[in-house]
């Protein structure tokens, strides 16, 4: 996969080559122009994936590149750059459809996060379109891959619960797919044309979860220049997906048990309420009842996420969607990446029967990608997919078989290096393999080096 395009346009020399130089170190592929109108220009010519454009410039200021940006690329993801005192004209853009805007001066990790959302969106408009698609008014499960009976009982459950406004919990290992049912549900119901908002609560600090759920308003801590609307008034009329919600710490899970209640919350700082019709999608691969048990997740808090309950079958358990998964997922990295790779030798075949997928659907994924990347023969064998012969396997009893003494840390430092190498130390390609974001990629790589310098 390509790295994302970013075009940055700025007529103050410094300034680019400052904005230019932080996203080349981020691994985007950047372009500059001096102008809007040269800018422009180069939106004729090419396809980008971002614009990073100054809003005072001049002749054609940052709100007239916005406006010709969405009539040729609407696709196009756009961010404005605007100095503190012009606020009002950032806001602006957002109302002419600008993505996001960022306040000089500003440093290079707010750019990345700025960028970072903006493809984000970008990403979750692609694969909301997609799934406007594929699904139906009935909703096409074909489009998830799986007509086993297990699979059969999810389908069921998810035209239960399409048009209700019921919280829903989906259960389930990692990989099992679980972001897709709960697309499914959104997608299959009556809130399909209203907006589908994700945030994953494992990947932040309490603090910073707060202010992504329910927004903040300005000077309610240090460096909340502006209010921000949390991603519960994002979701206003259509859904909520809490991915791995159970990860929440105890401090926010009474908040979170209010919003869940009373569909309503204030934004931190704030003292107003704030309604809004939000239908919540919980996920999890914990062992609820243990964590309960433990203390680290609120019985309450349970029963209300736990109002109705999906429970996604591991791979191992529906052995029979193999084959469909294999076949759905190798045509479409073919197609992605133009390799003209028809099909499976039975062996091949049979060792995919016969792997017990500790990773679920993903790993499947994963390695079918890999192998489609990194071969040239036009159908696929057993030597094609390093699970045959390295890697974590399971015993007969479904434990992990590992060599004694190897640490997770060892193992995962071993598997970078190894997919860094298969990919010719294309980090981008490297992460999008190993299911990792380029940054986390890059901080292990660093983690990695400090290390190496310390002994």
């Amino acid at each position: 996969m390509s790295r994302a395009r970013i075009l940055v346009i700025d007529d103050e020399d410094l300034m680019r080559e400052y904005v230019e130089e932080a996203l080349v170190r981020a691994d985007y592929a950047v372009e500059t122009a001096t102008s809007g109108q040269e800018g422009v220009q180069k939106l004729q010519e090419k396809d980008y994936d971002i614009v990073v454009t100054d809003l005072k410039m001049a002749p054609m200021d940052g709100l007239q590149v916005l406006a010709r940006t969405k009539e040729l690329s609407p696709r196009t993801s756009c961010i404005v750059m605007t100095a503190y005192g012009t606020i009002e004209t950032a806001v602006a853009a957002l109302r002419e459809g600008a993505d996001d805007y960022i306040l000089k001066p500003f440093s290079p990790d707010a750019l990345e996060i700025a960028v970072s959302r903006a493809l984000e969106r970008g990403q979750m408009v692609e694969e909301n379109r997609y799934l406007r698609d594929a699904i139906n008014k009935d909703f096409d499960y074909q489009a998830m891959v799986g007509m086993s009976a297990p699979m059969q009982t999810v389908y069921e459950q998810i035209r239960k619960v399409a048009n209700s406004p019921a919280t829903v919990l989906i259960r389930g290992e990692s990989g099992t797919g679980k972001e897709l049912v709960a697309r499914a549900i959104h997608h299959g119901g009556s809130r399909k044309d209203k907006p589908f908002i994700k945030v994953n609560c494992a990947a932040l600090s309490a603090g910073l979860l707060e202010s992504e759920l329910f927004g903040h308003e300005k000077g309610s801590f240090t460096g909340a220049h502006e209010r921000k609307t949390g991603r519960f008034e994002l979701a206003d009329g259509g859904s909520l997906l809490l991915d791995e919600v159970t990860e929440i710490s105890l401090e926010l899970q009474p908040k979170l048990l209010r919003a869940l209640q009373e569909r309503e919350f204030e934004r931190v700082g704030g003292t107003q309420p704030i309604q809004v019709d939000v239908r919540i999608i919980g996920t999890t691969n914990r062992d609820l009842e243990k964590a309960i048990d433990e203390g680290t997740l609120r019985e309450d808090l349970f029963f209300r996420l736990n109002v109705i309950a999906i429970h996604l079958p591991p791979l191992r358990e529906r052995k029979e969607d193999i084959p469909g998964l294999m076949d759905h997922f190798l045509k479409r990295f073919a197609t992605e990446n133009g390799r003209n790779i028809t099909g499976f030798t039975p062996d091949a075949r049979e060792l995919f029967m016969d792997y017990p997928w500790p990773g679920n659907v993903r790993e499947l994924q994963n390695a079918i990608e890999r192998a489609v990347v990194l071969s040239s023969e036009r159908i696929l064998g057993p030597e094609n997919f390093a699970f045959q012969h390295n890697g974590p396997r399971r015993s007969s009893a479904g434990e992990l078989a590992l060599s004694p003494g190897t640490t997770v840390a060892e193992m995962e430092k071993a598997l970078i290096f190894k997919t860094l190498d298969a990919c010719g130390q294309n980090r981008t390609q490297a992460a999008k393999l190993l299911g990792i974001s380029v940054r986390t990629m890059r901080n292990k790589l660093k983690e990695y080096a400090n290390g190496d310098e310390s002994e």
